[in-house]
């Protein structure tokens, strides 16, 4: 698990060995069970977690109990309420296994010392919220204001290709913004 960790990491950037053996100083594995709150709305976020195995819904509840799904998060992810972690407020989004989940996860004031410790790990860090966070978010911005449902739903199986299959429709749905009823009209329309 933590080979697959450090080789996630440094998709984003290389590590010193002393670098690697800091991180993996900081990281603890955990087994996160099938309909297990990692966090919880209005909680505030104290850790990220780098997924090994499994799948987590990242989604925001509102007053009448509606969900909208804002993300997906499976293997070789990392994952956290990272503005909420940024501000030290309260998350806006609750995550939430759909799977067994096996995670490694750091406490954010411990991978603070590391970010001023290792210029490296600080680089991992910046790349990846750049990637993940500002440049793959403006399409989907975009995307949800403009495009139908139909061409939303053909993005979020490019996205998603590999674990569209172990999503229920419901949770499609939440994520396209439509109801389960919209989502197997399209999917009828589209295999036609």
């Amino acid at each position: 698990m933590t080979q697959r960790f450090i080789k996630a990491v440094q998709e984003y950037n290389i590590l010193s060995q002393e670098a690697i053996a800091a991180f993996l100083g900081i990281v603890t594995p955990q087994i996160i069970q099938k309909g297990a709150i990692f966090l919880r709305q209005g909680q505030t976020p104290k850790s990220y977690a780098y997924i090994d195995r499994g799948l987590f819904s990242y989604f925001h509840t509102f007053e009448n109990g509606d969900i909208v799904i804002k993300k997906f998060f499976s293997e070789n992810s990392f994952i956290a309420s990272t503005s909420a972690l940024l501000q030290e407020k309260p998350s806006l989004f609750t995550i939430k296994a759909l799977e067994e989940t096996h995670v490694l996860v750091y406490q954010n004031s411990d991978f603070r010392v590391l970010l001023q410790k290792f210029p490296e790990i600080a680089f991992f860090y910046i790349n990846y919220l750049e990637k993940n966070w500002v440049v793959a978010k403006e399409p989907l911005e975009i995307n949800l204001k403009y495009e139908s449902a139909t061409i939303r739903y053909v993005q979020f199986q490019q996205e998603y290709k590999n674990i569209e299959n172990r999503l229920k429709k419901h949770q499609i749905a939440s994520y396209l913004g439509i109801t389960p009823t919209q989502l197997s009209r399209i999917r009828k329309s589209l295999k036609n």
